[in-house]
């Protein structure tokens, strides 16, 4: 093949960028991915090549740009031109009401009013010139912020170029999504590291790295909300000027909504503080602004805050019960977590009775004791913690809580590992690691073995049935009749299950070694590019590190994990049972070769299938081109209903989008070729 011109190469990457970066508008803003991941992936590894072997391709645009890298010595400090101010706030619906009679008394009419989500994240300001993301700054006291540019630049939903050359600057909050906020502290906890209070710190901790690698990996978001210099846009009310913003390529946020009334702005109100739960992101009220700029303007400030606007905070999800004992448990990588056992107690719309309580130096931190008055909430809206100890109730006779020195299950001395806050059993053959791991390996992500719950895993291992995961494919059944509650027939389903987990693709062998950093994303992509778990055990850190989103940390993981002559016994075993080592997926050159009615097609799957489990039909959809996703929308092309669909048959119906059968689902499959 010819070598590009340099002048091809310009060309072919420009039309790159805009490519990647509408894809990227689609998925991070949008919410309504065009393209399957594979197709993205493939032209930013050749966005990639091009650029590394013409550097002065690169542009402060490019999406290669956002993947971070650089280690910054400090953060310089930034002058707003326009001062952050902060919001009044009001906490009952009377104070709301006050605030509304001071607005209509001082324009002398009723006004309307813009009402959105209050995101609990980090403010930030985005300055743009000629349609360019030049600086990003954090509110620091309103006045004086920080310039965390560089770091801003990883977060996807920040277009690096607009869809106009407009000179502006824009205001916002930057947040963690509440999943990646649990993701983050399950990694940290595992880690042995602090875990993050909610995920309005730890989306300020990831802002403020100095390694621009970690932000980009922390699945950051935005929602900007504020046109501080509108440039040449003639936007006249707040509602007109969200619009605008998510015109420009902005995420904005899609539930704002103009009220007439400071009644609706109630009702608004009442609508979200019962449905917070139900967010992806977590919010801690509502900001109520006066919609129309003019009025804004003849209202004006305080010396702190503006008068055509106020924050209505929610009340603390928070309840007080009492400490009964503490459960201490030992994970599949050792580490020992506490959890709280509680008098039950009634917190955001559910009961608990269970609380974490992270490490034991929290523990320690907090000098949290068995019969303490505790007060507990929800972080992130989803997770019951320990916040504080009401001291002031705490008994007389009250002692600090020993921490253990041993682990619970094998007896083995606990130590803390690379000054880790975490302690750690260290013990390659402690049961309680050995269970979790078994019960890692049968997850639906992982092998998905269906029936091998973790109470049977635990018999197994206690009845010496199973060791490792190999041991899982040398069962019989009579061995597995010998287990409480298991029948003839639910013995049978078991071995089935295990035997058709053998021909898995191998990125779910991977991820079910339970390797640590290793996730199931990581998984596929050594899968794909590797092809086999042997040529992963023998590649080195450099050839692991120059795959797309792999770093020094998965890499090093790898590497060591390898060296392990025991890994390689196990590895033997598995193939000696039948258990598939190679990569079975699509790979991105096999794409242009695929034949089939899924490729390129969203598909939606619902009801009961009765041939196919919902995980196999999934990933036979995607190895032959289309994508599955679990919700009905106009993007969607097919929907397979089985049996006893519901509401998505309904609305595909309603959308006239085509609807098949499980039969002609597995008809396509079969008559699909991908060579």
């Amino acid at each position: 093949m010819e070598p590009m011109t340099f002048q091809a190469a310009e060309k072919r990457s420009a039309e790159l960028r805009d490519e990647l970066n509408q894809y990227a508008y689609e998925y991070y803003v949008q919410d309504q991915p065009s393209v399957e991941d594979f197709v993205y992936d493939k032209k930013y590894q050749e966005l990639v090549e091009l650029e590394t072997e013409y550097p002065d391709l690169i542009t402060p645009e490019s999406p290669t740009q956002r993947v971070g890298g650089k280690v910054l010595e400090g953060f310089e400090k930034v002058v707003h031109d326009i001062p952050l101010y902060s919001l009044n706030d009001v906490f009952s619906k009377e104070e709301l009401m006050a605030f509304d009679e001071r607005v209509k008394k001082a324009i002398g009419h009723p006004v309307s009013y813009c009402v959105e989500l209050k995101i609990d994240g980090l403010s930030i300001s985005l300055k743009y010139e000629n349609g360019v993301f030049v600086q990003g700054a954090t509110r620091g006291d309103g006045t004086v912020g920080e310039n965390i540019t560089e770091n801003l630049k990883t977060v996807k939903s920040i277009p690096l170029r607009l869809k106009e050359p407009l000179t502006i600057e824009v205001r916002g909050e930057c947040y963690m999504p509440k999943a990646s906020f649990i993701k983050l502290n399950q990694q940290r906890e595992e880690d042995g590291k602090e875990v993050f209070a909610n995920p309005r710190n730890a989306a300020a901790g990831s802002l403020r790295q100095l390694d621009t690698r970690i932000a980009a990996q922390r699945n950051l978001s935005t929602f900007l909300y504020t046109l501080a210099d509108f440039g040449p846009l003639e936007s006249t009310t707040q509602d007109h000027a969200l619009n605008e913003m998510s015109r420009l390529g902005f995420r904005t946020n899609p539930e704002h909504q103009v009220c007439e009334t400071i009644d609706e702005v109630w009702e608004y109100i009442e609508k979200f503080h019962e449905m917070r739960d139900q967010l992806s992101y977590e919010i801690d009220g509502i900001v109520i602004k006066v919609n129309e700029f003019t009025l804004q303007d003849e209202l004006g400030f305080t010396v702190k805050a503006p008068r055509w606007a106020t924050a209505y905070k929610f009340p603390p999800e928070e309840a007080q019960t009492t400490l009964l004992d503490i459960d201490w448990t030992i994970g599949r990588t050792g580490v020992l977590t506490p959890t709280a056992i509680m008098e039950p107690v009634r917190l955001a719309g559910t009961t608990v009775g269970r609380a974490s309580l992270h490490n034991s130096d929290y523990i320690e931190k907090k000098d949290i004791r068995l019969k303490d008055t505790i007060l507990v909430y929800k972080a992130g809206d989803i997770i019951p913690e320990v916040a504080q100890v009401i001291l002031e109730k705490r008994p007389n006779n009250s002692e600090p809580y020993p921490v253990p020195t041993h682990c619970p299950i094998c007896g083995s001395e606990l130590v803390h590992l690379d000054e880790e806050v975490a302690l750690r059993c260290i013990n390659p053959k402690c049961p309680a690691q050995i269970k979790e791991g078994l019960s890692h390996f049968v997850s639906r992500n992982a092998m998905n073995i269906e029936g091998l719950g973790p109470r049977v895993l635990a018999q197994m291992f206690d009845k010496g049935l199973v060791s490792d995961v190999a041991d899982l494919y040398s069962l019989e059944k009579e061995q597995l009749l010998t287990l409480d509650k298991i029948k003839d027939k639910s013995a049978e389903n078991i071995l089935q299950a295990i035997d058709a987990s053998r021909e898995n693709s191998v990125e779910r062998l991977i991820f079910g070694l339970g390797i640590r950093h290793v996730g199931a994303k990581a998984a596929g992509i050594l899968a794909e590019h590797f092809g086999s778990l042997e040529a992963i055990s023998k590649a080195n850190k450099d050839e692991i590190v120059s795959l797309n989103t792999i770093g020094e940390t998965i890499a090093d993981s790898l590497v060591t994990y390898f060296e392990n002559e025991e890994v390689h016994e196990l590895m033997q075993e598995l193939a000696d049972r039948g258990v598939n080592l190679e990569y079975k997926g699509i790979r991105a050159s096999q794409l242009a070769e695929i034949e089939s009615p899924f490729k390129d097609k969203t598909i939606v799957l619902t009801g009961k299938l009765v041939d196919y489990t919902r995980e196999d039909a999934k990933e036979k959809i995607q190895n032959l081109g289309g994508k599955v996703t679990g919700s009905v929308s106009k993007k969607t092309d097919i929907v397979v209903a089985g049996e006893d669909a519901g509401s998505k048959l309904t609305k595909a119906q309603s959308l006239g989008i085509e609807i098949w059968n499980e039969k002609q689902m597995i008809q396509a499959i079969e008559e699909s070729h991908t060579d």
